[in-house]
């Protein structure tokens, strides 16, 4: 029940995908509105002053050489949405023959404009406002200089372009909702591949050996598809050792477990010291090998006795072969073996796991006491280049070499396996090659040079 609320509260693709669409949405619509209400404004100004042009123009065209003041009527007819009222006063000769709404008085002939637009603060009936004005004064002849002085209210003139503005924004604002319902369709619309890939995802069986369909409609799953396959591939490999690991475990143990029962059922008839030492010797095997797989298991795990507590260590290689071959020289005396070691005079230096290292290098050991015949030498060799440090472990054996390290005999070799899994934690490579003669088999851990 936890883990469905937890769910629940995590947010969806779609709402993180829309979340920022309408951002961006409203943010572009914000700066439309503002760059709109600006060029309202500004048209609006410029059609006025236009239109103010052409009135100038058409009172100068007039033939008429007097017009009574306020002979505009307020009929309904002359009534607009869009009505700037413009006023005009004329005069010819200096002698005023129009006014249209009576602001000859507020003006004086002294301190008129010149020619082309101003602003001008006129006191009519008590009240102070601002115009826009635009005068032209042109010599119709050698007799009669006509002028022409038109005039806007500014404040009626900003009404119109606020006016202008919010009808267009209004519109932008009807619009936004049904974008935002046209944005979310979209992108549910547009997220249903990354859906189908999901399924596909959720029903893939990666130990059956299914693989997601490379052949994608879309170029962004590339790369996706293909990191899942791998991971898949990855999965099928793994599971495929664990198969294989299982599978020789059992021949490890078979072997062993059918000679105890032999040997326990002869002992049992005819107790004699023969019977009993091989008893025992089959049951040190069998010991060994559940050893050595509790060892691989935990390697697995990285959770080798000590690993984890112990952390990392500068470890001198040849210091710590020489120990190995000191506690591992009792035993090749007693086989036959000659063991050896060889190493540079300047130390060789690695920082790793100490437990983990020695773990490693003391199977490679005991794997060639174990398995190559009285006599043969067992070399170790320290070296560093400039681009590795490693440690080897050759005899002359003539043991049977394989890529795969199967060099014990009846099965895979827990204690290489083991070896393997040790050098994968410390990033170290374990390669299997003949060695340098007269060596037959030679096991080699390398480190790349940091």
């Amino acid at each position: 029940m936890s883990d469905k609320v937890q769910v629940s509260k995590v947010r969806t693709l779609r709402s993180y995908l829309l979340a920022w669409a309408l951002g961006v949405l409203v943010a572009v619509w914000l700066t439309l509105i503002a760059f709109t209400w600006s060029t309202a404004f500004r048209e609006a100004r410029q059609f006025g002053d236009g239109q103010m042009v052409s009135v100038a123009k058409l009172w100068l065209t007039a033939t008429l050489d007097h017009l009574e003041p306020h002979a505009a009527t307020d009929a309904p007819a002359l009534q607009h949405e869009y009505l700037q009222d413009m006023a005009v006063v004329a005069w010819v000769n200096g002698r005023l023959v129009t006014d249209t709404h009576d602001l000859a008085k507020s003006l004086q002939q002294s301190t008129l404009p010149g020619d082309g637009f101003a602003t001008l603060r006129l006191d009519r009936k008590g009240s102070v406002d601002d115009w826009r004005s635009f005068s032209i004064q042109v010599q119709q002849d050698r007799q009669h200089t006509r002028r022409v002085l038109v005039l806007v209210d500014l404040k009626r003139r900003f009404e119109l372009g606020k006016d202008i503005a919010e009808h267009i924004a209004e519109s932008a604002l009807l619009v936004l909702p049904l974008v935002a319902l046209l944005l979310r369709w979209a992108i549910r619309r547009g997220l249903r591949p990354l859906d189908q890939l999901s399924s596909e995802v959720a029903a893939l069986d990666g130990f059956a050996g299914q693989r997601l369909d490379t052949h994608q409609r879309y170029r962004e799953f590339y790369s996706t598809v293909a990191a899942i396959n791998a991971l898949v591939d990855t999965l099928q490999a793994r599971a495929q050792r664990e198969r294989e690991f299982a599978s020789d475990v059992a021949h490890e143990l078979r072997t062993p477990l059918a000679a105890l029962t032999l040997q326990a059922a002869a002992a049992r008839n005819e107790p004699t010291t023969e019977r009993l030492v091989q008893l025992e010797q089959e049951a040190l095997r069998a010991g060994r090998i559940l050893f050595q797989l509790l060892e691989l298991a935990r390697a697995q795990r990285g959770t080798v006795v000590g690993a984890g507590s112990q952390g990392m260590e500068t470890v001198v290689l040849g210091e710590l072969a020489e120990k190995l071959i000191a506690s591992h020289a009792p035993a090749a005396h007693e086989s036959g073996h000659e063991l050896s070691l060889q190493a540079p005079i300047e130390p060789v230096v690695l920082n790793v796991q100490p437990l983990l290292l020695e773990l490693a290098l003391r199977n490679l050991l005991d794997n060639a006491l174990r398995h190559t015949p009285q006599g043969s030498q067992v070399v170790v060799t320290v070296w560093q280049t400039t681009d590795e440090r490693g440690v080897s472990v050759s005899d002359d054996g003539k043991r049977l070499h394989t890529a795969h390290h199967k060099a014990e005999s009846g099965g895979l070799g827990l204690g290489l396996r083991l070896v393997e899994r040790l050098a994968e934690q410390m990033g170290a490579k374990l390669e299997s090659d003949r060695g340098a003669p007269p060596m037959s088999t030679r096991f080699c851990l390398r480190w790349k040079a940091s």
